[in-house]
Parts: structure tokens; sequence; C-alpha cells
């Protein structure tokens, strides 16, 4: 009997051990959100909450500019921060910020991130009226800004109805951040085969860290600090993906950044790291584990139904 209908249960402490890559056991994920929240929508998140609880309909001046700082001076920050240290990032792509940001678009591509599926807009896919034609609009035009084809995705707000697993891999995705279950890559079934599950970040998330609890400046870095102690001693048993879910109206303001550069110093000079993006992340595993998802690519009678 299955937890649930994609992912078999397993602890971590019985998985396969895993070759690391490079002989480096905590691989580290820089994953930048990097989202259009349309003028003339309801934003999808406030830092600012309206006088006396009242409802404000767009525009949303606040809460707009609190994003739209973030892409204006947010991004060219952390950009500089992580290119004078020769670090890639995944950067989670709403594939309009092609349209709407072209510059910034341009600068992501010649940087050499991954470009890595996020929806059309900042809008979960449970709310998209053809979540089929979000998906190929979306993986089309970010292939159309860098000529490769997009192999990785996050959902906007981890969001998913049935569906979505099955039609992303209908549509060639093959490593998906949604299921934030486990600390390595791991095994997802779909209707059309299996495709590989990769670690996020809810802990190391400067969302919940900052706009939701409202933490001390410095929150990220102790938790950092305290996730790196316990991963050093866990690598014994297997390697372990450090992910950090970034976004650049949250990280890149200077009190928050400045704690960060910390965490990426750190980081660097530390033995046992390695800095890699979410599809190099996803063929590491696919090697190391050597079982193509054999796992979940049988379906017997013991297993849940997939969703019709």
């Amino acid at each position: 009997m299955w937890s649930n209908p994609r992912v078999p249960y397993q602890m971590s402490s019985r998985r396969k051990q895993l070759e690391p890559p490079m002989g480096k056991p905590i691989i580290v994920n820089l994953c930048m959100n990097v989202e259009y929240w349309p003028f003339d929508r309801p934003m999808p998140r406030g830092v600012l909450p309206p006088p006396h609880g009242a409802q404000i309909e767009p525009p949303d001046l606040p809460n707009y500019s609190w994003v739209e700082y973030g892409m204006r001076v947010g991004m060219p920050r952390f950009m500089e921060m992580v290119g004078r240290r020769g670090i890639r990032v995944s950067a989670l792509m709403n594939a309009q910020v092609a349209d709407v940001y072209p510059d910034l678009m341009d600068e992501i591509v010649k940087a050499k991130w991954e470009l890595v599926g996020h929806g059309w807009f900042q809008q979960s896919l449970k709310q998209a009226e053809d979540e089929a034609d979000v998906i190929r609009r979306c993986l089309d035009r970010l292939k159309a800004c860098d000529g490769r084809k997009v192999r990785s995705w996050l959902g906007p707000g981890l969001g998913e109805t049935h569906d979505t697993v099955d039609l992303l891999k209908a549509n060639g995705i093959e490593f998906l951040h949604d299921w934030v279950i486990d600390d390595l890559p791991f095994w997802i079934r779909t209707k059309h085969g299996p495709m590989v599950g990769l670690p996020y970040a809810l802990e190391l998330n400067d969302v919940p860290i900052y706009a939701i609890a409202n933490a001390s400046t410095d929150e990220l870095f102790k938790r950092f600090e305290a996730t790196l102690a316990v991963f050093e001693r866990e690598t014994e048993q297997n390697p372990r993906v450090l992910t950090f879910g970034l976004h650049p109206h949250i990280i890149g303001v200077p009190h928050i950044a400045h704690h960060f550069e910390k965490v990426l110093d750190i980081l660097l000079a530390h033995p046992q790291t390695v800095f890699m993006t979410s599809q190099e992340i996803g063929d590491w595993f696919i090697l190391a584990d050597g079982t193509d998802g054999a796992d979940v690519a049988a379906y017997t009678e013991t297993e849940p139904p997939l969703p019709e």
C-alpha cells in the first residue's frame, strides 16, 4: 500500500547508497524564483496588509512595488553576488518574464543560468483555465530564450492538479521540484513513465522565513548553519541536497543579502560541497541510482490508481 499515488514510501535511512558527484556529498542548489506579478491583478502575496482589513482591488501599489523592487534592484544585487563567485543558479521562471522584463532575461541567459519552468505568470496551475496550454506555452517561450529544452519544473506556489505531473511528463519535463518529501532526488510515478522528483526548500526559503514568519534579519543564516551541521553528519550515510528557495524581492534586499553572502562564502570554502543546478542534480541522480525508476514504472494491484 502506498502513502500517496505517486511516490512509494521509504525511510531515508533505508535508501540505496549513492556515489556523490565529484566526491562532494553536500549538493547545493540555489533556486531563484523569477516571477511576473501583473499590475492589474490581485497580488499573490503581500508584505503590507491594507488598513483596517479592507479588501484592496488592483492596483495594489504597496505590494506590487515590493515585488517590482526585487526585479529592478534585488535581481542585479543577487546576480552580482553569485556572478562574482562563479555560481550558476536554477532560474525558476515565469515565462512571461521574457516579455515583461527583457533586460533581465538577457542577463540571465548571459549568465548561463538553467531555465526552469515556473508557469506563465505567478498563478497556480490550480487556477489556470487550460493547464496543458499554460505548460506548453511556458516551455516553448523559455526554450526560445536560450535555445535549450527546459527539463525541470516548479509549479507556482507548488500548485498541482491531479493531472499536472502527467501533463509535465508528456511535455518533456524530467525533473520536478513540487514534492517536498526528501533531501535526495527520488522517482515519481506518472502515466507516461517515471520522472525524477528533486528537493526544494520550505525551511530554507525566504518567503516562509521573512514574509510569513517575519523572522529576524539573520534567520536564514542561522537555519543554514544548523542544517549544514546535520547534513555533515548524515553524509556518512548518503549525499544530501541543500536547496535554497529564493525570491529577489526578499533575498535581494540589503539587510538579508548581507547575511546570504556569508552563507555563500561558507559553502564555497567547505570541502564537501558542490554547487549544481536542477537538471545537473537530476542527471547525477539517474546515473548514481541506476534503476531508471523501476520501482514506480510497473503498476501493481497494490498501488492506488492514478487519476483518470
